[in-house]
């Protein structure tokens, strides 16, 4: 697809135990079901996706000159993800994430390294004239970078380019609501998890969100997992879609391919319902392998899943 795709964003390697218990005790030892080395981190994992389906996607990002670095950008560019903008820091380490996972969720244990250490001085002049989307996800991460994407996306709205983003979880428990809302206002699509929405808002229910909201030049879309997701549309009109039915493997990277099947749907001009649905598609085939990243699906593959998951759900009916 002659589109092109920028990702600007962190990089870290995934270390993924995956068991029934997989919660640590002190002083204790527990087996566990398996262990997995993959590409990490929300923007990574929503690169490489996008180049499975075929997208030109350009990567920025800063990893360190060590074993794991050099990792991540193998995976990179064997899923088809150009590096070529990433900056190598030689006093720098990659950044790492132990991820506890279980068929249901995860819990993550991240050492930071380079993941907080792009800034707007990495981000290539060349960008406005190539790229067709602009996305970032962790916010929360790239602390370097927080004052930055207002200029960075009203710039990228001057020379009409779509734009995306994705907050993650913050550790600091912050949430820069103030900061958040000036990057939403400027946003094609902004897409938390429902945990984040309600809490960057300090609110108690998705019900409570429309009167929170800064006014819209795009889209909220909120992941809610196995509740499927929600679109708030500029007018603060609301659609839903509910989730595809899967037994998960892996949870990890799930919300990371929701974000490129909406990018992806966007590209294509869905709109609405057929929207969110390309988006849970793309997020429910994530939890069918090790690794949000690992043996990333094709256009056709995550369209003829959604597919047969919606032709399932009507002979159940």
């Amino acid at each position: 697809m002659d589109r092109n795709i920028f990702i600007l964003g962190e990089i870290n390697a995934d270390l993924i135990i995956t068991g029934e218990d997989v919660t640590p005790e002190l002083n204790r030892e527990k087996l566990v079901d398996r262990f997995d080395q993959v590409l990490g981190s929300s923007s990574a994992i929503t690169a490489s996706c996008l180049a499975g389906m075929g997208y030109n996607v350009f990567f920025v990002g800063v990893v360190g000159n060590d074993p794991f670095g050099h990792f991540c950008l193998d995976q990179l560019q064997k899923n088809g993800v150009d590096t070529s903008y990433v900056t190598i820091a030689d006093h720098l380490q990659t950044g790492v994430t132990v991820s506890l996972s279980t068929k249901d969720d995860r819990a993550l244990l991240t050492y930071m390294g380079a993941i907080s250490e792009l800034t707007e001085e990495n981000i290539p002049d060349d960008i406005y004239s190539k790229a067709d989307h602009i996305h970032f996800g962790s916010f929360y991460l790239q602390e370097k970078m927080k004052k930055s994407w207002k200029t960075i996306f009203a710039k990228a709205k001057k020379h009409s380019i779509s734009t995306s983003f994705d907050t993650g979880w913050d550790p600091h428990n912050s949430w820069d609501r103030e900061v958040i809302s000036e990057v939403i206002q400027l946003a094609d699509y902004f897409i938390p998890s429902e945990d984040e929405i309600l809490n960057i808002f300090n609110i108690n229910g998705l019900d409570q969100i429309i009167d929170q909201l800064p006014e819209l030049s795009g889209k909220v879309v909120v992941k809610r997992g196995k509740n499927g997701s929600i679109m708030i549309e500029e007018s603060k009109d609301i659609l839903e879609a509910p989730a595809l039915k899967v037994n998960p493997i892996d949870t990890t990277g799930a919300g990371d391919s929701f974000n490129a099947g909406l990018i992806a749907g966007h590209l294509q001009n869905l709109k609405g319902i057929e929207l969110l649905e390309m988006a849970n598609a793309s997020g429910a085939l994530a939890t069918q392998r090790i690794g949000g990243a690992s043996n990333v699906p094709s256009m056709t593959e995550v369209k003829e899943f959604m597919k047969k998951a919606k032709s399932e759900k009507d002979v159940a009916l």
